[in-house]
């Protein structure tokens, strides 16, 4: 996952791997911070909590997952895209849902 180089590139691991992903944006499954964070504060300012548990963090990342439906769901389209606007929206419902 580190960015701008990944450990691996996914260039040369092709006939290795079936599902791959990095931190960075110009390749498929991005995973980035800015997937959760901006939904996790405002989910947790919405909902006045004042420390975050990791209950949030499991429903952030189910929330994030649930915007990839079964029939969109492949190697190269396993989490939304960081630019997706639906992500900050469904995880800030996700945390602040006691």
């Amino acid at each position: 996952m580190a960015n701008p180089t990944p450990e691996i590139a996914p260039e040369l691991v092709t006939d290795k791997v079936a599902v791959m992903a990095t931190g960075r944006s110009d390749y498929p499954n991005q995973i980035n911070n800015v997937l959760a964070f901006p939904g996790m504060f405002r989910g947790a300012l919405d909902a006045r909590i004042r420390q975050f548990e990791p209950t949030m963090y499991l429903r952030a990342a189910e929330a994030i997952a649930a915007l990839i439906h079964d029939r969109d769901l492949g190697p190269q389209n396993i989490v939304p895209s960081a630019f997706d606007d639906r992500v900050a929206s469904a995880v800030a419902a996700a945390v602040a849902h006691r």
